[in-house]
């Protein structure tokens, strides 16, 4: 079964489609830093599965900008996503939404 990962730039936003899996992350990890270059959000709603390795990026994605001076705001996280950032005790660098 093959997956996909898309992503889109939509003024501040980039929004991501798919599975962001160790399969499918590749293309994202190699152009991240153009993806990102004027981005504040992250919207992950049209995401369908994130595996550790997803999460890892989702991570990177946020301390790259970070250190840009850019805080990165993750939206649209599933109750799958939350509880995978809650079983790896990542609450505190990668805060989510609670409201939605």
């Amino acid at each position: 079964m093959t997956t996909v990962l898309s992503f889109e730039s939509q003024q501040q936003t980039l929004i991501l489609r798919g599975e962001l899996d160790r399969e499918t992350l590749l293309p994202l990890w190699e152009q991240r830093e153009t993806l990102l270059a004027d981005k504040t959000v992250l919207d992950v709603t049209q995401l369908q599965r994130v595996d550790s390795s997803g999460l890892a990026l989702l991570v990177h994605l946020r301390e790259q900008q970070r250190q840009r001076g850019v805080e990165l705001k993750i939206s649209g996280v599933s109750d799958r996503l939350k509880t995978l950032i809650t079983l790896y005790n990542l609450q505190a660098i990668m805060p989510v939404d609670t409201a939605g």
